[in-house]
C-alpha cells in the first residue's frame, strides 16, 4: 500500500475486496497477475457505469498484470437477474451476435488493445455436460442463492425463479476456472456471482481468486444505470448528447461521478468537494465534470465543442448548431417519435406529450398535431430533429 498506485487501485470506486489482505500481498510482490472482467452483452452498447469496472481493470493493467477481458456470450443466453425484481427472459443467439459486435472496440476506448486477451465464453461453457455441471452445483445449497436479497423479495412475493437462473453464477464461477483467475472484478451486485468463483477453482486444483467489487453508478434519473431504464449515458454516445446528459445528473452525484467516471487525481477531486461545500456554483463544476467525461472518450476537441453547444442550446436558448434530418413514413405525431427512436414506445410517446415534453416549431405538441416536412420536433431539453 506504498505505492500510491496500488492504493488508489484498492480504494477507488471500491465497495469490498476479499481477500484484501491476501490481493495487497500479491501486489506487493510483483507477481504478474491474470486478472478477469466478464461483461454479459444484454444491450448493444457499454455505459459509464460498466465503465467504473473497466477502468478498474485498466488500473492492473498499467501496473502490469494481464487482463482478460471476457464477454459473456454464453451467460448471456442464460441471463444474470442479481439485480432484477423478475425473471430476465432468455435473449437469443442471434440478439447476443447483433448486441456483441463492437463490445471488443468499445472497450478499447479504455483497455489497452494490444495487452488484453478478449475471450467469448461460449468457448467453454458449450463443452460442459451434465455431470461436470452436477459436480460444481453440489458445492452450493438453495439457501445460499436464495438468500441474496432480491431473490428473497421474489420468493416472498411468489414470484417464478427459474432453474436456469440457479445455473447462472456457476457458469460465471467456472469462467474463473476457464482462464485460471487469480483476480475477478464485478459490481456489488455480482457479490454472489463472484463468490461462485473462489468456491469452484478448489475442485479444479486452482487456488481461490481474490476480488474486487465496485460501487454502482447512479443514472440520469438517480437510480442505477440499466440500459433496460434508459438512464445511461453510453461511452459511444455522441460528445453533445453524453455533455448533455452529465449536465442533467443530481447536483449530490458530482463528486461521485468525478471520482467513478473520470480520471482525475483523487486529490484534486477533495478540492474540488470543498469547493462545493464552500458555495461554488454546481453548474460550473458539472460543466468542469461533463468536459472531463467527454474528454475521456472524444477528446479535448470534442469537449471544448459540447461545453459550447450546451450553452447555446441551454443558456441562451438557441437551437443546436446542426440537427438531424429525419425521413418519416409514420403521420400520426406519436409514431413519428416512435420511428425516430424520440420515444421508445407509443406509450412513453403518448407519455411525454401529455407532460408537455414535445415541442414543434417552438410549439408545446399534443397528439392531434400535423405532422409535415421541414418541421422540427423537439423532445426535452436535448433532442431535436427537422423532418424531410
Amino acid at each position: 500500500m506504498n505505492d500510491p498506485r496500488i492504493r488508489d487501485l484498492l480504494t477507488r470506486a471500491v465497495s469490498e475486496i476479499i481477500d484484501q489482505g491476501h490481493l495487497a500481498k500479491q501486489l506487493a510482490s510483483g507477481k504478474k497477475l491474470r486478472v478477469k472482467l466478464g461483461i454479459d452483452p444484454t444491450s448493444p452498447n457499454l455505459h459509464i457505469g460498466r465503465a467504473v469496472v473497466l477502468w478498474k481493470l485498466r488500473q492492473f493493467q498499467e501496473l502490469g498484470h494481464h487482463v482478460i477481458f471476457i464477454v459473456g456470450d454464453g451467460t448471456g443466453v442464460i441471463g444474470d437477474t442479481s439485480d432484477k425484481e423478475t425473471e430476465r427472459p432468455i435473449m437469443t443467439r442471434e440478439q447476443l451476435t447483433q448486441n456483441m459486435k463492437t463490445y471488443a472496440e468499445q472497450a478499447f476506448k479504455i483497455l489497452d488493445k494490444n495487452k488484453t486477451e478478449v475471450r467469448f465464453n461460449s468457448e467453454w461453457l458449450s463443452k460442459l455436460g451434465f455431470f461436470e455441471i452436477g459436480e460444481m452445483a453440489d458445492l452450493f445449497s438453495w439457501h445460499e442463492f436464495s438468500a441474496r436479497e432480491v431473490i428473497a423479495r421474489r420468493v416472498r412475493a411468489g414470484k417464478r425463479i427459474s432453474l436456469r437462473e440457479v445455473l447462472y453464477p456457476i457458469m460465471q464461477g467456472y469462467d474463473s476456472v476457464a482462464v485460471k483467475a487469480d483476480v475477478e472484478l464485478g459490481g456489488t451486485d455480482q457479490r454472489f456471482n463472484l463468490l461462485a468463483g473462489r468456491t469452484i477453482q478448489p475442485l479444479y486444483k486452482q487456488s481461490p481468486q481474490d476480488i474486487v467489487m465496485t460501487n454502482l453508478l447512479e443514472g440520469t434519473d438517480g437510480r442505477k444505470m440499466s440500459s433496460s431504464w434508459g438512464n445511461v449515458i453510453n461511452i459511444t454516445d455522441e460528445p453533445n448528447d453524453m455533455f448533455g446528459k452529465v449536465m442533467s445528473i443530481d447536483d449530490d452525484l458530482i463528486v461521485k461521478y468525478f471520482e467513478y467516471a473520470t480520471r482525475l487525481p483523487m486529490a484534486e477531486i477533495k478540492t474540488i468537494e470543498q469547493e462545493l461545500k464552500s458555495g461554488a456554483n454546481p453548474r460550473d463544476i458539472k460543466k468542469r465534470l461533463a468536459g472531463e467525461i467527454v474528454t475521456l472518450y472524444h477528446g479535448s476537441k470534442a469537449a471544448t465543442s459540447a461545453s459550447k453547444e450546451w450553452a447555446k442550446v441551454f443558456s441562451q436558448k438557441e437551437k443546436p448548431s446542426e440537427i438531424r434530418e429525419v425521413k418519416v413514413k409514420s403521420k400520426a405525431i406519436v409514431d413519428v417519435l416512435v420511428e425516430t427512436k424520440l420515444a421508445s414506445s407509443k406509450s412513453e410517446a403518448r407519455r411525454l406529450l401529455a407532460q408537455k415534453g414535445v415541442k414543434v416549431d417552438d410549439e408545446i405538441a399534443s397528439e392531434s398535431v400535423t405532422v409535415k416536412p421541414g418541421i422540427i420536433i423537439q423532445v426535452g431539453k436535448r433532442k431535436f430533429i427537422k423532418l424531410l
